[in-house]
Order: C-alpha cells, then structure tokens, then sequence
C-alpha cells in the first residue's frame, strides 16, 4: 500500500478496513502526517500497519514484503505537482516512474499479481473533445503527466507478456472533499496547486485571495472545467476493482473515475461559499503553462465493468471540504 498515507490512499484505506481487508501501510510521510493513523483507527476502530519506508528503498520495501503474505498492492505513492514536475522533471520521473519500476520487480519476485495503480487524467493530455472516454488518444502535457503514462505503459506491457496479472489503471479525474468524519482530509504542505485546498486555506484566512489562472477559456464563465470527484467515492472505487479482480482473474482494466460532470472554477467557488457560508475573494491571473480549458469524464465504463458510480454531488464535497478545513485548519 504505497502512499497509503496520503489524501486518497488514507480514504481508500478507510473503505478497505471497512470491508474487512488487512492492510498494510507503506509511506514515507513526505506528503503525509503520522496522525493519518491515528486517525483511521478512530475512525475505523482497527490500527493498520504501518512501515515508514520510501518505495525506493529496495532493501526496506523486501523486507515489508518477507514480513506479510501479500495479494494485491494499491499504489498511490507519487509527487502530484503539476508546476513543480515542469520545473523538476528528473524528480518526477526518478520518484514515479523508477520506485513503480522497483516495486514491480519486487512484486515479480514475490509472487503477487495484483495491482491497483492511481492513473490521472492528465493522460489524456488536452482533449479532443469531452467527456473523455478510456479509448481517447492519449498524450501528456507535463512531466507529471508523462510519468503516469510511462507507469500505465509499463503495467501494460507486463500484462501482455504475463496475462496471469490483474491490473487496475485507475484515471482519476480531480479529487476533493473528505471523510465525514471531519478526520481526515487533503493536507497539502505549504501553498496549494489544487483548487480545492486553496479555497480552503483562504475560507480558514490562511491566504489573502484565491489566485484563478486564466477567465478566457472557452467555458460557460472563462474559467477552467473539472471533473471534481468526493475522494470517498474515488476510494470505493478502489474497493469494486479489488472486488473485480477476486470474482475475474487475470484482467487489465482501464477505467476512468469521475462523475461524468464539469464545473467551473467559479461554480466550485459560488458552491463553497454557500456550503462554508464564507466569502472566497478571488483575483484572476493569466493562464498557468500546462493547463487546458476543460476536461470531463465519460465514467459509464466503471459502472458496467466494476458497478461503480460517483454518489457524491458538488455541494458534498464543498461541505465536507469545509467540515474537514474547519476542525483542522492547520491540517494535522
């Protein structure tokens, strides 16, 4: 369970527990907190394992894997800045594409032949048109991009050579919200590349302003078109494609995880405001390099091959976004 610490690993690993899976936490904290455990065995009543290991520690992450009988892995340990990946690209590619590398071959070694890779839409580079089905043509725009493409290359390359796998590449369309607990939630350190979380920090004062990049784009307001999805739902969807894989052995699946719906940054705006019953002043900027005009998702492909579908709506997520920024407004 690689980045099983993280913002999406940490609600995944909640719904996991939940279906009473065991599970076994491998983070190198760098973009995660301690407390991540604390509070999913409050949440849970059960304390998961835990190793502080980097994935590209080969000698560490052997040792994780001799210690357990293992089945499937759920990785969702990677740098997920888009700006930062064009700035160092090296970082991107040495920290996502070479650790997936070592913990494929460790997997190889050990038997276990079951994956769940975190994908991203940023694969589908800037589309063709919307909503964007899992057959798009698929191109990066950024190192962060490329890096993810290379990883689900690679997935399916070992498939084709050894269809006994089972490989998920989740495409995840853009993450928010969190647990209704109010527990845990997305805490990102210093200033904030989503637009979720900067909201946030600005609802709690900790920013003046929310920067929106680019009002010009061919959208319904200007600003830019997302595909926001409740990371409680991203989570289950993680559980239906384990669940798949118990009931059909030996697949590739590549499926896209999102609502199917855009909104703009200023709908997402107007939609938490109402939800924190907070003013969100905003100042636009020009457009940010790498970014594109508006990207949605054709889910349909989940629901017939997973039964999995997106329950949350827009005010959900702001809600639970708020609850989450306001009992924690420092984060952990």
């Amino acid at each position: 369970f690689p980045g099983g610490a993280g913002y999406i690993g940490s609600h995944t690993v909640i719904e996991l527990l939940k279906n009473k899976y065991k599970v076994i936490i491998v983070d190198n904290l760098s973009n995660s907190d301690k407390k991540v455990l604390q509070r999913i065995k409050q949440i849970t009543k059960v304390e998961p394992i835990f190793y502080p290991v980097n994935i590209n520690d080969r000698e560490a992450l052997t040792l994780v894997l001799s210690a357990h009988k293992i089945d499937a892995v759920m990785h969702f340990a990677a740098h997920k800045a888009v700006g930062e990946s064009v700035q160092k690209p090296l970082m991107y590619y040495q920290n996502n594409v070479a650790s997936t590398m070592l913990l494929l071959e460790l997997m190889t070694e050990f038997n276990i032949k079951t994956i769940v890779f975190s994908s991203s839409a940023t694969v589908y580079g800037d589309p063709k048109t919307v909503p964007i089905k899992e057959d798009a043509r698929l191109s990066a725009v950024n190192p962060y991009g490329w890096s993810k493409l290379m990883i689900e290359q690679i997935l399916k390359d070992i498939y084709y050579a050894d269809n006994s796998w089972n490989i998920a590449l989740l495409r995840y369309f853009n993450p928010v919200g969190a647990h209704e607990s109010g527990l845990i939630g997305e805490n990102p350190q210093g200033i904030p590349n989503n637009l979720m979380p900067y909201i946030n920090q600005v609802a709690v004062g900790k920013q003046a302003e929310l920067k929106i990049f680019g009002n010009d784009y061919t959208t319904h307001d200007g600003t830019g078109v997302r595909d926001y999805i409740h990371v409680v739902d991203l989570a289950i969807g993680h559980v239906k494609a384990l669940e798949y894989f118990q009931k059909n052995n030996h697949k590739l699946l590549t499926l896209n995880l999102g609502t199917g719906v855009g909104y703009s940054v200023l709908d997402v705006v107007k939609a938490f405001e109402i939800a924190s019953k907070k003013k969100i002043p905003h100042v636009v900027y020009p457009r940010r390099d790498g970014d594109i005009a508006e990207c949605y998702a054709d889910p349909s492909l989940a629901k017939t091959m997973i039964k999995w579908e997106a329950k949350f709506n827009l005010e959900d997520m702001c809600h639970d976004s708020w609850n989450w920024i306001s009992q924690n407004p420092n984060g952990y």
